[in-house]
């Protein structure tokens, strides 16, 4: 069974702007918020100052592996929206779990 699903609507990575806990580092935003489900919902955003559509891309899939990986570590019924900075665009696969994990830690979700 899935446990997690995409933030595809505006008005949703909107919200978790809006209303959501912010925490930073090196190479990643993360927003979190409750929603009222059972599962949690990704979304990562990608802007084009990180690089061409190849690089974005490859930033996307790097952020939602490590996600993947270690969904365990976070909690149910979130909504979490992850920005890439521009910075990140030369980082391994290791580097971005290891910021992810450091992001996941800075909001209690471990």
């Amino acid at each position: 069974m899935k446990n997690t699903e995409s933030l595809k609507k505006n008005t949703d990575f909107r919200h978790v702007y809006g209303e959501g806990l912010i925490k930073a580092n090196k190479y990643l935003v993360m927003y979190k918020i409750g929603n009222d489900l059972t599962i949690n919902r990704l979304g990562i955003s990608v802007s084009k100052k990180v690089g061409n559509s190849v690089v974005r891309h490859r930033m996307t899939r790097l952020v939602r592996e490590s996600y993947r990986l270690h969904e365990k570590v976070f909690n149910s019924g979130l909504d979490i929206v992850v920005v890439v900075k521009p910075g990140a665009s030369k980082c391994t696969y290791w580097e971005i779990e290891s910021a992810m994990l450091h992001l996941a830690k800075l909001h209690g979700l471990d």
